[in-house]
């Protein structure tokens, strides 16, 4: 029998999110929602996947974890989910080979089109990751303090969003944009997650991302090494 490197890698993409955990595989048409929320364990969410793909066969495992990570690991427990994520075995759970990063690096991967790129998902939180000449730094922008005593994420999350109504939220997210495209000087900004069909148009210099772009980027991850292959340049949104 073939091993997975001498053949092509079976991919099974797992999408974390504070809401929903999405799985595809790359060799089916087929996604997988999966409810999560502030109770999901790591060892929920790996029984729920499993239990949704027993028919299903792969190789190795993606995971876009939301949360800071190092060397492939978590190195804090997510803001929007339940305990147990620091320190899991994903590898030995799945019995296959795991690559995990931030949510937000995935999705970034799978949206790059060359240069300098920034990628922001409006979620249940607030992910961030910048490209340069293919070089990857997954950021943890969301975190950070923005006014009134709160972060970025308290005002462009999903908690934002409800707090504030959706004409004073989509204001909000205007005004952070301009404020990150003069302080980092991206190329261009890709603006994904699930609460980017709450805007009715996008700030100049922006286009729109996929939550397809977060499997396009699990995908990647076994294919790319240090850095990432840009695909063919699309026009932007202006």
């Amino acid at each position: 029998m073939k091993s997975p490197k001498a053949r092509s890698r079976r991919v099974l993409v797992i999408d974390v999110g504070g809401t929903h955990v999405k799985v595809r595989s790359s060799d089916r048409e087929e996604e997988v929602k999966i409810l999560s929320g502030p109770k999901m364990t790591a060892r929920d969410m790996v029984r729920a996947v499993r239990g949704k793909t027993a028919r299903w066969r792969y190789d190795v495992v993606s995971i876009g974890y939301p949360g800071p990570v190092l060397n492939g690991r978590p190195v804090r427990e997510p803001a929007n989910l339940g305990k147990g994520w620091v320190g899991f075995d994903f590898a030995r759970a799945f019995r296959h080979p795991v690559r995990l990063v931030n949510d937000a690096a995935m999705q970034a991967l799978g949206s790059y089109e060359g240069g300098k790129m920034l990628f922001l998902g409006l979620g249940t939180g607030l992910g961030s990751a910048m490209i340069a000449d293919g070089e990857l730094e997954p950021m943890e922008l969301g975190h950070l303090p923005y006014k009134k005593g709160k972060t970025y994420e308290d005002f462009l999350g999903l908690r934002g969003y409800k707090r504030l109504g959706k004409k004073a939220w989509r204001k909000e997210v205007v005004r952070v944009v301009r404020a990150l495209r003069s302080a980092l000087e991206p190329d261009y900004i890709v603006i994904g997650g699930g609460n980017v069909k709450r805007l009715d148009r996008l700030p100049p210099g922006c286009r729109k991302g996929s939550n397809d772009n977060a499997f396009r980027g699990g995908f990647s991850l076994w294919r790319a090494k240090k850095r990432v292959p840009p695909p063919p340049s699309k026009s932007l949104s202006q």
